[in-house]
């Protein structure tokens, strides 16, 4: 067993013992998780895997191939939520081995082992595969497809790296791979990747490093499999679908989607908390640096760069703004991070007093949120009077016991900081080891310490009250405010009376089942004005109402 085989397995070891532990530990959190976790449940009840639904109805937003994936773990674990986030998980492990594989490539096997634990140890890119949300495998793709293109321009140009294909055969999968990521989560893969090729263009003077056949042959490639899931979905169903997935599209990116605004520099803030340790390494790399001995070494960091600006400039114009939406940049951040590490490693840069405090600065964010925030549960009556909001107060009642040793995440990243930080000095070798798998352990020390203690004052007296009625014979809804906890936590069988997707008839037909609403306590005016629904409960900020059926 050679070198590379036994990194790449140690490496797939290293992710399955952080990653696929306590999955299913804490509850799906609404929205996204919980709206993927029940498409992809009805897709196994249904057996339709060629259209998606909610609620048992067609979904325009998304394309199919991560609810694929998350129905097969159905298949295989059952349906729950550790089946729910099981796939990210796969991919976070096949994600470390293949940017240590190509990171050997382009240097050897210290920077790819660099790479591969800068991306362990950062704290966003950690969580995502413990999610269940669709980006870790959009963003795998993406960039995996960049390199294959990448691949192909230094296979036809002769960089120097031994490639052993074609350069149309890197092409192929260059764009094979960005189709997949289009039927992953849709046409934005293509658009990424589209805007970084035209940024590169323009770098080289518009010079056709890829001529107009080539392109097209990639884009050829990107549609194969894009277009015969549209192709089989438009015979099938009429071209509906494709309209109201391309107008989404256009509306995510024109308007403030479902509320999420945010101001222009978001994301800058997003990937510099976020991605700590390494956005503090990362920011170096936009400074001068020793220029790499092998031309594709200077390209692939060009690359990277421009990477990182097309995804970051992009979605910093997008009207929504929500946090996995600049995850792409993980990949080229990460990879930034780890040529500023390497060089510090071989000496050929210092560990500065900027990078010290930056790394102190960001850390002692994470210090002092994991800290403060046991002590702070454990005065609740301390927190109240910052909320005006009636329904965050009542959170704030749940019954949610603190022992006061969820300290110790906060207390083990001072301890790492304090021990490895003055390592960079004298052997930065072991203080980069010793910093990023320290981070990823404390990334995991803090989810068991504080993720289900959170859940359970945001959202789980909603959840309780819907697992309640999971084989009950009755409609569930929520009223006031949107939410997918009620179809996928009281496992909702198909629809049989069409009647009861109407708000109306539920309200004031002459219903065959018991209807149960679910409102927050700031929204209960519509529910109080209809004498046919009697409150049943309220919990942490919920009020429960239920209206009998109507007997024949």
């Amino acid at each position: 067993m050679n070198q590379a085989t036994r990194t790449s397995l140690g490496l797939a070891l290293l992710a399955a013992l952080f990653y696929l532990p306590f999955l299913g530990g804490v509850h799906l959190f609404d929205w996204d998780e919980v709206n993927f976790a029940e498409i992809s449940r009805e897709m196994l009840l249904t057996g339709d895997y060629g259209r998606v639904y909610i609620n048992f109805e067609p979904f325009w937003e998304k394309p199919p191939l991560f609810f694929w994936l998350q129905s097969s773990a159905m298949a295989l674990f059952g349906v729950g939520d550790y089946a729910a986030r099981f796939p990210n998980a796969i991919c976070g492990i096949l994600t470390l081995v293949v940017i240590y594989l190509i990171g050997r490539k382009l240097y050897n096997h210290k920077f790819g082992l660099i790479w591969a634990l800068t991306y362990f140890g950062s704290v966003l890119p950690f969580l995502y595969f413990k999610s269940s949300i669709i980006d870790p495998w959009f963003n795998f793709f993406i960039f995996s497809g960049l390199y294959g293109v990448i691949l192909f321009y230094w296979k036809k140009d002769d960089f120097g790296l031994e490639l052993k294909w074609s350069k149309w055969t890197y092409l192929f999968i260059g764009g094979f791979l960005i189709g997949m990521g289009i039927i992953t989560k849709g046409p934005v893969a293509y658009l990424i990747a589209g805007l970084t090729l035209g940024v590169y263009w323009i770098y080289q003077r518009f010079r056709f490093y890829i001529n107009v056949p080539q392109f097209l042959f990639f884009s050829m490639a990107a549609s194969l499999i894009t277009l015969s899931w549209y192709g089989v979905e438009a015979w099938k169903n009429g071209p509906g679908f494709i309209l109201e997935f391309n107008s989404y599209q256009y509306r995510l990116f024109s308007t403030p989607d479902a509320g999420h605004s945010g101001f222009p520099g978001y994301h800058f803030a997003v990937l510099l908390v976020g991605c700590f340790p390494a956005s503090i390494f990362a920011i170096r790399a936009f400074w001068k640096l020793p220029e790499p001995e092998q031309r594709y070494q200077a390209d692939f960091r060009r690359w990277m760069k421009y990477l990182f600006w097309v995804v970051l400039i992009l979605f910093t114009i997008v009207k929504s703004k929500i946090v996995h939406y600049s995850s792409m940049c993980y990949f080229p951040l990460t990879y930034l991070a780890a040529v500023v590490i390497y060089l510090i490693v071989e000496g050929k840069i210092s560990f500065n007093r900027w990078l010290k405090i930056g790394l102190w600065s960001v850390g002692g964010l994470y210090l002092l949120a994991t800290i403060s925030l046991p002590f702070l549960a454990q005065n609740i009556a301390l927190l109240k009077p910052l909320f005006n909001d009636p329904f965050a107060v009542a959170n704030l009642d749940a019954a949610v016991h603190w022992t006061g040793f969820e300290i110790i995440p906060g207390l083990f990243l001072l301890a790492l900081l304090l021990f490895s930080l003055p390592q960079f000095k004298t052997n930065a070798w072991i203080g980069f080891r010793t910093l990023f798998i320290g981070s990823g352990i404390f990334v995991l020390l803090t989810l068991i310490a504080f993720i289900k203690r959170i859940e359970g004052y945001s959202q789980r007296a909603a959840i309780e009250f819907c697992e309640q009625r999971v084989g009950e014979d009755c409609y569930v809804m929520t009223s006031g405010y949107k939410s997918y906890v009620h179809l996928y936590y009281t496992r909702k069988p198909r629809v049989v009376n069409p009647e009861s997707w109407k708000q109306e008839w539920l309200f004031n037909g002459p219903i065959d089942k018991d209807v149960y609403v679910i409102t927050k306590i700031d929204r209960t005016e519509e529910m109080e004005s209809l004498p046919q629904f009697k409150e049943i409960g309220r919990k942490n900020g919920f009020v429960f109402y239920k209206r009998p059926k109507i007997v024949q």
